[in-house]
């Protein structure tokens, strides 16, 4: 089965379930449906980045400073996150993610998905995908936020790391 025919649920502005259709469908249609974003880091607290491949559906060949990927249908999000960072990152034996909170990312130009984000230890030595990574590294975090205006990124990406930046400066 290629990704396009992954079943996913398509959900409303309140996250419920309304539908389930195939992953190709659900992006030609910019129907709504649900994401995981982990950002993992390093015994050293080092962020993994990645460029995708150009292979990819959505945003190919851009960086990214989160592994995830879209929900299953009738998959839980802590199961999904699990599942996704443990195929990106290419180990097994993980400890789970540790969830933080979700919001709603929509473009305004037909997409949209309820993104819930997640960060977790990886102290094994990773081995990513070929065919979702075509380069990656652990970064400092003052190198990711230089490299912000340098590298192009995925947009919802982008919108996770801000909003994770503003989570973790509250008291």
């Amino acid at each position: 089965m290629s990704a396009a025919d992954e079943i996913l649920d398509i959900v409303d502005e309140n996250d419920q379930v309304t539908g389930q259709c195939p992953r190709g469908e659900v992006y030609a249609e910019g129907l709504r449906h649900r994401c995981v974003f982990i950002q993992a880091r390093d015994a050293g607290g080092r962020i993994f980045v990645h460029r995708r491949t150009p292979t990819k559906l959505v945003f190919p060949s851009l960086y990214d400073m989160f592994v995830g990927g879209v929900v299953g249908a009738g998959e839980a999000y802590d199961t999904a996150a699990l599942r996704e960072a443990e195929e990106e990152l290419g180990v097994t034996g993980l400890p789970a993610p540790r969830y933080l909170f979700k919001f709603l990312y929509d473009n305004g130009a037909g997409q949209s998905w309820w993104s819930a984000v997640y960060e977790v230890r990886c102290e094994l030595p990773v081995r990513p995908q070929v065919e979702e990574v075509a380069w990656h590294d652990f970064l400092p975090e003052d190198e990711v936020e230089r490299r912000l205006g340098d590298w192009e990124w995925v947009p919802d990406g982008l919108a996770a790391y801000e909003r994770l930046k503003a989570f973790r400066s509250r008291p």
